[in-house]
C-alpha cells in the first residue's frame, strides 16, 4: 500500500486529528479532561443511533425514522419508569417495541418493494405522530422514585470516572465490530450491499437480513433514546428531530459508501467523534447555530468529495 492509498483509506482518522489539533491552538480548554469527556458523552447518542445506521447503509438502504423512534421509545419507556416499573422490565419492553417498529419497516421494504427512503419517511411522519398523540404533545417525566434516580444512572452516571454512556457506546460498538467481521450476517450485509441479486443467487435470504438488519437500527435508536431520556429525566416529544441526519453523517464521514457494500464500523465511530468534536468547537468558540449547520454540512461535503476522489485514485 503506497502513500497515497493508505491516506485515502483513512481520512476519516486524519480529518478527526487535523479538526482537534486546530480547535486545541485556537482553544486551550478544548483538551481538558472534562470537556473530553463531554464530547464523548455527548456523542455516544449519535454513535450508538450510527451504528444501527452503518447496517442499514452497508445494505444499500436508509433509515430516516430513527429519530423518531427514538422520541417514542423514550416516551414508553419515560411513563413506564413514571409507574415505578421495574427498570429491566421497562428496558426490555421498549427495545422490544424499537425493534418490532425496525423489522415492519424491513418487512415493507422485503416484501412489499417499497423503496428504504419512502418506507421509513413514513415511518418517521407515523412514528412522530404516534409520539405525540401519546404524550399529549407535552414532556413526560420519569417521576420521584427510586427506580427514577437508578434510571437516571443511564444517562448521567459513571463507571469509574467514565461517564455511563460513553462506555454503552463502546459496548455498542465492539457488539457491532464482531458482527460484521465474525458472524455469517456481516458476511451477509456486504454481499447484500455489494450485489443483491448475486446475494440472492448464492443462496442468502435476503428478505430475512434486511429485517434483521432494520430491526437492529430501530434497537438501537431505542437504546439511545433511553440514554437521552435518562439524562434529561423526561421523555421531550421532539427529541430525536434531525438526529437520522447526523447519524447518516456520521457513517458518510466515517467512509461507508451510500451504495452499499463498503465501510467499516469503526469508520462510522470516527465519524460520529467528528461531528462531536464540532459541534463542541463550535460552541466553545461561540459560533451562532445557523452557522454550525452551514459547517457542519460543509464537513460532510468535503468528506464525501475526499471519499470519491481516492476511489477515483485507486
Amino acid at each position: 500500500m503506497n502513500l497515497k492509498s493508505f491516506f485515502f483509506n483513512n481520512i476519516p482518522l486524519f480529518g478527526l486529528l487535523v479538526l482537534m489539533a486546530l480547535v486545541a491552538m485556537i482553544s486551550p480548554s478544548f483538551l481538558t479532561v472534562d470537556n473530553l469527556l463531554n464530547i464523548l458523552r455527548q456523542t455516544s447518542v449519535n454513535a450508538i443511533i450510527a451504528a444501527g445506521m452503518t447496517f442499514v447503509i452497508l445494505t444499500a438502504g436508509i433509515d430516516l425514522s430513527v429519530g423518531s423512534i427514538l422520541a417514542f421509545a423514550g416516551a414508553i419507556c419515560a411513563s413506564m419508569i413514571a409507574m415505578d416499573m421495574p427498570i429491566f422490565a421497562a428496558f426490555s419492553a421498549t427495545i422490544a417495541i424499537g425493534a418490532v417498529l425496525g423489522a415492519t419497516q424491513g418487512s415493507i421494504i422485503s416484501y412489499f418493494g417499497v423503496q428504504p427512503f419512502i418506507a421509513t419517511l413514513v415511518g418517521m411522519t407515523m412514528f412522530r405522530g404516534a409520539t405525540l398523540v401519546y404524550t399529549n404533545g407535552r414532556p413526560i417525566s420519569t417521576g420521584d422514585f427510586d427506580v427514577a434516580e437508578t434510571f437516571y444512572q443511564l444517562g448521567g452516571g459513571y463507571i469509574a470516572g467514565i461517564p455511563v454512556p460513553v462506555v454503552m457506546a463502546f459496548v455498542v460498538f465492539v457488539g457491532c465490530w464482531f458482527i460484521l467481521n465474525h458472524t455469517a450476517i456481516g458476511r451477509y450485509v456486504y454481499a447484500i450491499g455489494g450485489n443483491e441479486q448475486v446475494a440472492k443467487l448464492a443462496g442468502i435470504n435476503v428478505n430475512r437480513v434486511k429485517i434483521i438488519v432494520y430491526a437492529l437500527s430501530g434497537a438501537l435508536a431505542t437504546l439511545a433514546g433511553l440514554v437521552l431520556t435518562a439524562r434529561l429525566e423526561s421523555a421531550q416529544p421532539t427529541a430525536g428531530l434531525a438526529y437520522e441526519l447526523d447519524a447518516i453523517a456520521a457513517v458518510v464521514l466515517g467512509g461507508t459508501s451510500l451504495a452499499g457494500g463498503k465501510g467499516r464500523i469503526t469508520g462510522t465511530l470516527i465519524g460520529a467523534l467528528i461531528i462531536g468534536t464540532l459541534n463542541n468547537a463550535l460552541n466553545i468558540l461561540d459560533v451562532s447555530s445557523y452557522y454550525q449547520m452551514i459547517a457542519k454540512g460543509g464537513v460532510i461535503l468535503l468528506a464525501v468529495m475526499l471519499d470519491q476522489r481516492g476511489k477515483a485514485d485507486r
